[in-house]
């Protein structure tokens, strides 16, 4: 069955040379395009489409307001694709906390021959979107109450050491699961090393991004930081993060190398990391998530006697990665995500 794809774009030539593209893949159908998001929300509604491919800066109505409103009325599985959205652009976040499956950049020039050339990743995150199921937007982001009024200092909580390092991977549907997890934590929880599949100059701003909604204190991490108590260490885009132990503290390892399950950072290179250093010590959870990754870094853990966990289907985006560290028998429970946050501060409160 083919992949059902509407198009809104205000770009005649953006809309047409898609046309073009998506034309030879036998597995998608162009069904609808529309320059606005006033004419496109009469047709998806009569029609529904699997994926809509959207841009933001249109005339009526702005891309992220539709998207919003999509996600809040029926959600349908998004992907962005504009100029506004260059690499670690506050817009590009913004669309992927609304729910969009993911985003693409299109430059302001060369439109036409950037679409011809991209098109074998386009078409390729158009059927990834397909097999997403995104959720009903939450109300827009605000700071934790947690946040306005338990926030740890610098000094004092985070001279704590963290004994049991917790680790999280996330990829596809994971910058909305992971900011639910750690707004739902008190600010003296363990520190946590996550690895989300974003690119260089993204993960940043995503850190910052939680770090304004969060109890907890949120950064990208730099190579030799310790892992304390309050503290969450996002892995930067474009580089590897792993967990090394000495003097009965944990410290990241930030640092190159090449791709590993086709990622970097990867979550299997953290979580080895983690088995090796920490063993039963460590906490692992893997979130929603497109193929593998992390899976057998999972495996390592639970080997070593560490607490492991995974989102369950119903409430994951892309219910890959979770799968498949739960085909490998990595995985002690399988959790909805909102129970995630309970499961860390049961996991804390062992001692």
């Amino acid at each position: 069955m083919n992949i059902k794809v509407y198009v809104v774009d205000d770009s005649a030539v953006v809309r047409q040379t898609l046309m073009h593209l998506i034309k030879d893949d036998a597995a998608i159908e162009l069904v609808g395009s529309a320059p606005n998001p006033l004419i496109a929300g009469l047709a998806i509604r009569k029609n529904r489409p699997d994926v809509l491919l959207l841009d933001i800066e249109m005339p009526g109505m702005d891309g992220l307001t539709f998207l919003r409103q999509i996600m809040e009325e029926a959600p349908i599985p998004t992907v962005i694709c504009s100029t506004l959205t260059t690499d670690g652009s506050r817009m590009a976040l913004d669309a992927l906390a609304a729910g969009a499956v993911a985003v693409v950049a299109k430059p302001r020039l060369g439109l036409k021959q950037f679409l011809e050339e991209s098109r074998r990743e386009l078409l390729q995150t158009l059927k990834t979107a397909a097999r997403s199921r995104p959720r009903r937007a939450a109300a827009p982001a605000e700071r934790s109450p947690a946040a306005a009024v338990s926030r740890p200092p610098v000094a004092g909580l985070h001279a704590l050491s963290v004994n049991k390092p917790i680790v999280l991977g996330a990829s596809t549907g994971g910058t909305q699961a992971i900011e639910s997890v750690l707004t739902a934590l008190p600010g003296d929880s363990p520190g946590i090393a996550v690895v989300l599949h974003m690119p260089e100059k993204f993960t940043a701003m995503y850190a910052q991004r939680l770090d304004g909604l969060c109890a907890m204190n949120v950064r990208e991490a730099r190579d030799g930081d310790r892992l304390e108590r309050g503290l969450v260490l996002i892995a930067p885009g474009g580089r590897h993060m792993q967990l090394r132990k000495a003097a009965g503290q944990y410290f990241a390892v930030v640092a190159d190398g090449p791709p590993v399950n086709r990622h970097k950072p990867s979550v299997d290179v953290l979580f080895r990391s983690a088995a090796d250093c920490a063993g039963r010590d460590a906490l692992a959870i893997i979130l929603t998530g497109m193929g593998d990754d992390g899976a057998r870094g999972m495996k390592a853990l639970h080997d070593k006697g560490a607490r492991t966990l995974a989102q369950d289907e119903a409430s994951c985006v892309v219910y890959g990665m979770p799968k498949e560290a739960v085909a490998l028998g990595g995985v002690d429970d399988v959790l909805p995500l909102s129970q995630v946050a309970r499961s860390i501060m049961a996991f804390d409160a062992r001692g």
